[in-house]
């Protein structure tokens, strides 16, 4: 292929995936805290494995809390509801190994405390936004379908539609590009757990029906679509009986299947003062409001932070070329429309809600419910104004 034309793929996993059971964990506790306590600092990991979830890490917090409660009200709602399937919301041992934020941590990101006085960033590190005109919600195509198969995959079990399915599974989906552009489906991998009673080819045909058929356009699929559905013919035992489950362990999931660099630092369990999520945030908040603009069809935004300090050590803003402006004016532009210290991005982003079990699972980015306030496009005005256009 040439340049301009290419195969690539993403994936994403359902919440019942043991990894997103990790993450939805965590992030309930981080709400159940900030609806307490809207100051209160949380490094909540997760772990699952057979019959068993221990939380580590460290919150400090003024908020009154039942881990346990709030251990088995999430894994109920994903589903793991008998032991038949392996985990069981109410038999399940829920082991809690919590302590408080390092006093030397918080002095750098508390307000008036450590060598600066403005509230600094929970830790040094970079981080990655992201946003391209693939699709209307500004995000790459292959991540996008991947996440609605399989939010629809959660959906259809939920609602009855295909009973036979379990809470586990994963959807992949490969793009076929030509001159840069998505031009249609390649191939689609699903992987959906389900009981022991369901034969292959009746959880093909129901995936098929009411997963595929549902979420991915008409106008990117053609009869040479390769499917590969359950591709061991047998997908019985799943999520934390199948595989231990960590925090953090998804975080190409929760951002752009690939497309797009990453930082490293995980999102779920951590409370806005880690700028590994909100800053995260942040960065796609801006490349979606300059791609809205029409100031790239393609903008990738990196912020990197020291500890204690307000200020991003540096900004950088890559177009491949596709900028109406050159990458530095757009640096500029950045700097100009949006303000990245910690404080002003929580403000700004309205981070301090609890709004986070939402986000962990079926992706941090591209969603359209107004507590995703880093997909809303209200700056693009501003940026069009500044930049000319």
């Amino acid at each position: 292929m040439s340049e301009g034309n290419f195969l690539f793929t993403s994936e994403s996993v359902t919440e019942g995936h043991p990894d997103k059971m990790a993450d939805c964990i965590s992030d309930s506790i981080l709400d159940a805290v900030l609806s307490q306590d809207a100051r209160g600092r949380v490094a909540c990991e997760t772990l699952t494995t057979t019959g068993l979830v221990v939380l580590a890490g460290e919150i400090t917090t003024t908020a009154q809390l039942d881990f346990q409660s709030l251990v088995r009200d999430t894994v109920r709602e994903i589903g793991y509801t008998s032991s038949n399937m392996g985990f069981d919301a109410e038999t399940c041992a829920v082991m809690v190994a919590l302590d408080k934020q390092s006093p030397e941590i918080s002095q750098g990101v508390t307000e008036g405390e450590g060598l600066h006085k403005e509230q600094g960033a929970g830790d040094q590190g970079l981080m990655f936004g992201f946003a391209c005109d693939e699709t209307p919600e500004l995000m790459p195509a292959p991540i996008y379908y991947a996440h609605l198969l399989c939010k629809e995959l959660t959906d259809a079990r939920k609602s009855g539609r295909l009973p036979f399915l379990r809470p586990d599974g994963k959807a992949q989906v490969t793009f076929e590009y030509v001159d840069g552009k998505p031009k249609r489906v390649h191939t689609v991998v699903i992987a959906a757990q389900h009981n022991p009673d369901a034969s292959h080819e009746e959880v093909v045909a129901g995936v098929k029906e009411e997963v595929v058929k549902k979420v991915l356009p008409d106008d990117m699929m053609h009869d040479d679509v390769i499917y590969h559905i359950n591709g061991t013919g047998k997908f019985c035992i799943g999520g934390p009986m199948g595989d231990a489950g960590l925090t953090g362990r998804k975080i190409i999931v929760d951002t752009y299947g690939g497309m797009g660099r990453h930082g490293g630092g995980a999102f779920s369990g951590k409370d806005p003062s880690k700028v590994d999520r909100s800053a995260a945030y942040m960065a796609r908040y801006i490349a979606k409001n300059c791609v809205a603009a029409g100031l790239a069809a393609k903008l990738e935004v990196q912020l990197a932070y020291v500890i204690g300090v307000a200020a991003p050590v540096s900004v950088n803003a890559n177009s491949w070329g596709t900028g109406k402006v050159s990458d530095r004016e757009i640096e500029k532009i950045i700097r100009e429309a949006f303000s990245m210290k910690p404080a002003d991005i929580i403000r700004d982003l309205d981070l301090l809600k609890p709004r986070y079990r939402a986000s962990a699972a079926y992706g941090h980015f591209g969603r359209s419910e107004d507590s995703f306030t880093w997909e809303h496009t209200d700056r693009a005005d501003k940026i069009k104004d500044l930049a000319g256009l």
